[in-house]
């Protein structure tokens, strides 16, 4: 369908809400009745040839034979579809025959739907249309609706039709159906001032990505192709790649049999694309109506060929519970098995962060590719992401762990930048992932990536926010770049431009820089008094104090009311959990506790300003050891937290003195992959004492992180870059975690110079020719 004929089409749609509903419906609410009377007068225009053989074989199966339910099959073949109706009603008939008597129309139209085969009856049901037809009749506008749909002038079906005076009205297509679907949305949202939901795929964004697919594998293409949408939409993706491999006129005319699947969780769009799976002969049971990301509708299936534009920047908050329990990952689509720095394989996290869930599609895919034990082929996927999935997640994190997943293991192919505002309600710039676990003998090990951002031929008129679109030229152009995997310098500001890289190229470490903490040390008053109160409970506790005193440290129960009161006044937010303690006899008889034996240490060491930390907890442990007082690490730590504070001047602490020599020694060099004397770059100082080597508490306020390329060692990196700077420094290689990001801006940005003074300065002048003089007053090149 041209674009005439959909703007003609999606008008005369438009008008019918316009004309039948605009008393009976707020605006928001036209899509309820318009969507689901376009999906049935589509199935019901397809039926109307049949109807008369549908209704003979239902004579037959009853009067005849007896059957007391229906042959499918026999009625299938009736009408010529996966669907049937067996009422003698059409939308045309009921159009024809109704009378002033909107109950008899309403009475029949519900016969008429009571009539249709299960599958379809399903779609109706996800369109609740049967209370939409109760509420048109109630308002008197049914037979308005119907005398709309039934026009003659418009063609909802998939083949060309001629309307009452010879004209041809063309087919409307799976894709094409897909487009009206979207404009509607976009209006009906538009009109209700909504944003427009998920991103309709473009025609041409669908055409590059098949092409991609399936052209490099043409010849070997398997007689039997299964291919699969995990956000099928109203199903283009689907209808178009197999409309491309079987084309006749096409590059590839693949003879084999092609399956289709899919899954949809908005009711809408999946009924549309399940009916246009029925109209085209395809198996309606492979599309699943549901949250592709909850449940694992096709455990143990496999796919030759996958393609989606899933959604992004989309939280997957709600199924959360589904795909983990607390921490651990309870869905094994998205748990994935990586190497450590030392090459120890163990189970990591691959799902992202629960704002956006558009990786676990992809996780999606990856887990149903055919392993080339079960298809010499393997698999290829090609998906539609946002910019997030390229860079977004720290090293470790899910994002990152999928990334490398995928890149490790050499699935990655290609990437694609597409321009920006190509897409119906998103302006921001998209990308087409292409993965393979089969890539011919040149991709091995490397990543392409392409810049075809500029690439773009500009529209008369935007539709919603695309402005642009790809010709079949662009698109030629980027599949050749793509198959050439040859790197090409972009030649002009509207040029492509491709880059290839080495797997590693996109990996780094993450390791963390510590330095030693210098603490000094001292009781005083002040410092003691802070013990009295829980750090994170300090506010609410020193209110509760000032106000009642000691007699807390007794009995707090009789004032819990009155301190809770407070906190909601104050709006503290606590949770449960604090609450619980802060009202808790234990939680203050701890801190009176505490202060006690701060006030005792303070007595038998004085109030002397230590600047070795070492030596002053040395001297609280002899006062504890002395003095028979039994603390708990942590409560010793809090006590000496209380009194101490960082400064540059003070000695190092001390966290550990080890003792390494013989096997003890080899096996920590071989564990840091270092040499004796280097140990000191790992923090391991060694004394006066042969094998003893000092480890330093780290200071977490100075820690630093560095990032370095996989391709580089890190000890060389740190002697480098870190140790000429920061002399006491050494590197927490049990920190190391591997992260991989993609940047096409790093790797395709080109520095444009500014220009001259000279060049400035003479469009300067230029413009004073229209400025009576003014600039050269202002820049102060006036005549002598």
């Amino acid at each position: 369908m041209n674009q005439a004929a959909h703007n003609k089409l999606v008008s005369f749609i438009w008008s019918i809400a316009d004309d039948c509903l605009r008393d009976v419906y707020v605006r928001g609410k036209y899509r309820d009745v318009i969507l689901p009377m376009v999906v049935l007068r589509r199935l019901d225009a397809l039926l109307e040839p049949t109807k008369e053989a549908v209704l003979e074989e239902v004579k037959f199966q009853r009067e005849e034979v007896g059957l007391t339910e229906y042959e499918v099959g026999g009625l299938r073949d009736a009408s010529g579809y996966l669907f049937y109706n067996t009422s003698p009603w059409t939308l045309k008939r009921l159009y024809d025959t109704a009378t002033n008597s909107q109950q008899m129309l309403e009475a029949n139209f519900s016969e008429y739907l009571e009539g249709f085969s299960p599958n379809v009856k399903e779609i109706i049901e996800k369109f609740k249309l049967r209370s939409q037809i109760k509420h048109m009749a109630d308002k008197n506008v049914l037979l308005e609706v119907l005398e709309k749909f039934t026009s003659p002038t418009i063609n909802l079906t998939n083949h060309e039709v001629l309307d009452p005076e010879g004209r041809k009205l063309p087919a409307l297509t799976n894709l094409g159906m897909g487009y009206v679907f979207e404009e509607l949305i976009r209006k009906f949202n538009e009109e209700n001032n909504e944003e427009a939901g998920e991103h309709f795929t473009p025609r041409e964004v669908i055409e590059l990505m098949t092409h991609i697919v399936f052209i490099p594998v043409k010849d070997q293409l398997p007689p039997v192709m299964k291919i699969y949408d995990p956000a099928c939409g109203s199903g283009g993706m689907l209808t178009e790649s197999e409309k491309f491999i079987k084309d006749e006129a096409g590059e590839i005319r693949a003879s084999g049999d092609v399956y289709l699947y899919g899954k949809e969780i908005n009711d809408e769009t999946y009924a549309i694309c399940k009916s246009d799976m029925m109209i085209k002969g395809d198996n309606p049971e492979n599309i699943r109506n549901g949250s592709t990301l909850s449940t694992d509708e096709f455990r143990g299936e496999q796919f030759d060929f996958m393609l989606s534009n899933p959604p992004y920047g989309k939280s997957w908050a709600s199924e959360l519970k589904n795909i983990k329990d607390g921490k651990e990952i309870i869905d094994p689509r998205f748990v994935v098995r990586l190497k450590d720095y030392w090459a120890d394989e163990a189970e990591a996290d691959a799902t992202p962060r629960s704002s956006d869930g558009q990786l676990l599609f992809l996780m999606e895919m990856v887990s149903k590719m055919k392993s080339l034990s079960q298809s010499p082929l393997g698999s290829r996927i090609a998906s539609v992401h946002n910019g997030s999935s390229l860079f977004t997640g720290d090293a470790g994190g899910g994002e990152s762990n999928i990334r490398r997943y995928i890149i490790e293991n050499d699935m990655l192919e290609a990437i694609i930048q597409l321009p920006n505002n190509l897409f119906y309600n998103t302006g921001i710039t998209t990308y087409i992932w292409i993965l393979s676990n089969n890539k011919e003998a040149k991709r091995k090990g490397k990543v392409q990536l392409i810049d075809a951002g500029q690439l773009y031929k500009k529209l008369r008129k935007n539709l919603g926010d695309k402005n642009c679109e790809f010709t079949p030229e662009h698109i030629e152009q980027i599949v050749n770049t793509y198959r050439e995997f040859a790197e090409i310098e972009r030649e002009c500001d509207s040029c492509i431009a491709s880059k290839v890289f080495d797997n590693e190229d996109f990996g780094y470490y993450k390791v963390n820089i510590e330095r030693p903490k210098r603490l000094k040390a001292q009781f005083t008053r002040e410092r003691r008094e802070t013990l009295r109160y829980d750090k994170g409970l300090q506010e609410p506790m020193e209110w509760a104090y000032s106000e009642y005193g000691d007699v807390l440290y007794e009995d707090v129960k009789p004032y819990e009311k009155e301190i809770l009161e407070w906190c909601e006044k104050q709006e503290l937010n606590l949770k449960t959990k604090q609450k619980n303690a802060l009202v808790s006899q234990n939680l203050w008889s701890k801190h009176k506790n505490l202060l006690e034996v701060a006030t005792l240490l303070s007595v038998e060491i004085g109030d002397k300003e230590y600047d070795d930390f070492n030596l002053f907890k040395k001297e609280v442990d002899k006062v504890l050891k002395d003095q028979k007082i039994k603390l708990s690490a942590s409560e010793k730590n809090i006590i000496l937290s209380a009194v101490s504070w960082y400064d540059e001047r003070a000695h190092k602490v001390i966290k550990k003195i080890h003792k390494l020599s013989g096997d003890k020694l080899e096996e920590k060099l071989e564990h840091l992959g270092c040499k004796e004397e280097d140990l000191a770059d790992f923090g391991l100082y060694a004394t006066d004492k042969v094998g003893e080597y000092i480890e330093y508490e780290s200071e977490g306020d100075l820690r630093d992180s560095e990032n370095i390329p996989l391709s580089d060692d890190i000890h060389g990196y740190f002697l480098r870059e870190v140790k000429p700077h920061v002399k006491e420094a050494w590197i927490n290689l049990d920190s190391v975690k591997i992260g991989y990001e993609i940047s096409f801006n790093k790797y395709f940005y080109k520095h444009k110079p500014l220009r001259s003074i000279e060049d400035v300065t003479a469009d300067i002048l230029e413009l004073e020719k229209q400025s009576e003089g003014l600039i050269k007053e202002i820049l102060g090149l006036g005549d002598e």
